[in-house]
């Protein structure tokens, strides 16, 4: 057998942005407010931050954390932190105090690079030994970070990457069953699901991205390096805002944008909202979207295209990839079909159901299984957490926690997080098949549904709903409209109406909804 190639390199996103400032210098790399970016300039800012952490003393495998919105020092982090040897800590931006500095101390952080509307979030906390790094967001001098930059030298650095296993980034789970984990992601893993990024939402040289999605969410979904990658335009955010997004759309010509179904039913229902000229591709993930939600999409002219996946996954690992003849099914059964989570990336090794033996469940649309996945497009493991590492593992595949069924075609079809499993009588009840009815009713915005105590059945489903602006409908309403439906064991009992509480990544947190309906009951709230 011949030995390793020693004319191969390492694979590292970090080398997207060298390609392109070679073969795009003059064109524009990112678009903040009035400021714009060539990829030369974009590379040559890479460069100086590099130089300024090594100058400041950054060791190998470091970590570097950044407390910031969607804005241009966060995406130069993405190249800089690992050109210098370090590990991204890209830190959630809707964290309180404690919070972060639990991420600080797990995660061993020597330096904090923080945004100054975030800076309260730290003022309080004990840094000794973190350096800290103030972000003004000016892009002029005087602006500590653009000081920082400006300490350092325009020249790319030597590539300290010695294995392409070496980590580069650390991301937080969120944490709602117990302490986040630190999930480690590599050069490899990170260059490979970038890749598979850009060829399945189909991203070119010619690509407008806006960040509606958060650049700390699985780094951005590794849209970060992704759009990097083709050569592509990054239109930064530093908040979601549905009117100003339906402003860039059409004045920065925006080609992609990402975001859990919230995001997009918040831009769907914004007195904005308006069919486009020319069709924008909205990629979805985060939770499963309604098909009343991807039928509207189509509506206005977006491409919605479903993708799936963990923060153990580098974000989205799989995609409902369309198929030609859905093309001739009614809108409704189109959209049915895309609701599912479909297979992996190009990149990534085929999910699998199984049951708890880890056995192939059969592939005939009903019989429930766990989601498991292996491959590239895989965490390394949980960051000094062995033992969790190896339960996540076990028998060789990462096992999700989410429960599907695997149709005939060889897509899966997700059912429920096994926490969020209804059981009532010996029955099971898929919250998201209840969810998904529930959204059907013309007057409802968004909903949520959860197991909820019953003293003959053990439990059952109640819905939480958000109606839309001027919309009405009772409690009975939504009740009578689920009986038509769905069987009527699947119905919920009780509907409550008012706001969800979400994550900062537009995820609803169930297990709020269920402490409070279980509090001081047999516990369901983890």
């Amino acid at each position: 057998m011949p030995g390793k190639n020693v004319y191969r390199t390492e694979l590292t996103p970090v080398d997207f942005l060298r390609r392109n400032a070679c073969v795009f210098p003059e064109k524009t790399a990112i678009v903040h407010r009035q400021r714009r970016y060539t990829y030369a300039a974009f590379a040559e800012r890479v460069n100086r931050l590099t130089s300024s952490l090594l100058d400041a003393g950054l060791d190998k495998h470091e970590r570097v954390a950044f407390l910031a919105p969607n804005i241009p020092p966060l995406l130069e982090a993405h190249f800089a932190v690992p050109a210098a040897g370090g590990v991204l800590v890209a830190v959630n931006t809707r964290l309180r105090g404690p919070e972060i500095d639990y991420v600080l101390r797990d995660s061993g952080a020597s330096y904090l690079f923080v945004d100054r509307e975030l800076y309260p979030l730290v003022e309080e906390l004990d840094l000794r030994g973190i350096q800290l790094v103030h972000v003004h967001d000016t892009g002029e001098p005087g602006d500590p970070y653009e000081d920082f930059l400006a300490a350092g030298s325009p020249a790319a650095r030597p590539s300290l990457l010695e294995d392409e296993e070496e980590p580069i980034s650390m991301n937080y789970t969120s944490g709602t069953t117990g302490r986040p984990k630190g999930v480690l992601y590599t050069h490899r893993g990170s260059y490979l699901n970038a890749l598979g990024e850009a060829l399945e939402t189909g991203l070119s040289c010619d690509s407008v991205y806006l960040w509606t999605l958060p650049m700390f969410h699985c780094n951005g979904w590794c849209f970060t390096w992704a759009v990097t990658a083709v050569g592509g335009t990054h239109v930064c955010l530093r908040q979601l805002d549905p009117d100003r997004v339906w402003d860039l759309l059409e004045v920065e010509n925006v080609t992609h944008y990402n975001g859990a179904p919230t995001v997009h039913i918040m831009l769907l229902n914004s007195p904005r909202a308006r069919r486009l000229e020319r069709p924008v591709t909205a990629t979805i993930a985060g939770a499963p979207p309604s098909p009343t939600l991807l039928g509207q999409l189509r509506e206005y002219n977006f491409r919605p295209l479903h993708v799936y996946g963990l923060t153990e996954t580098y974000g989205p690992i799989a995609v409902c990839a369309w198929h030609r003849q859905w093309d001739d099914l009614p809108l409704a059964e189109q959209a049915r079909m895309q609701a599912r989570q479909g297979q992996a990336f190009v990149t990534a090794d085929l999910l699998r159901v199984v049951d708890e033996n880890t056995r192939d469940v059969p592939q005939d649309g009903e019989t429930m299984g766990e989601v498991v996945m292996r491959g590239n497009n895989v965490m390394q493991g949980y960051f000094g957490q062995p033992e969790a590492t190896a339960e996540a593992f076990r028998d060789g595949w990462f096992h999700s926690g989410d429960l599907a069924v695997w149709h005939p075609d060889g897509y899966i079809e997700l059912r429920d997080r096994k926490k969020d499993i209804i059981i009532s009588g010996g029955e099971n009840i898929s919250t998201i098949e209840v969810e998904q009815t529930v959204s059907c009713h013309p007057a409802v915005l968004e909903c949520a549904v959860v197991a909820v105590p019953h003293e003959k059945w053990g439990e059952r489903p109640k819905a939480f709903a958000t109606l839309k602006d001027g919309a009405a409908a009772s409690e009975g309403d939504i009740i009578d409209f689920c009986r038509q439906h769905l069987a009527h064991f699947k119905c919920p009992d009780a509907v409550e109406f008012g706001p969800l509480p979400k994550t900062s990544t537009g995820k609803v947190q169930k297990y709020v909804l269920r402490e409070k309906e279980w509090r001081g009951r047999d516990s369901r709230i983890n």
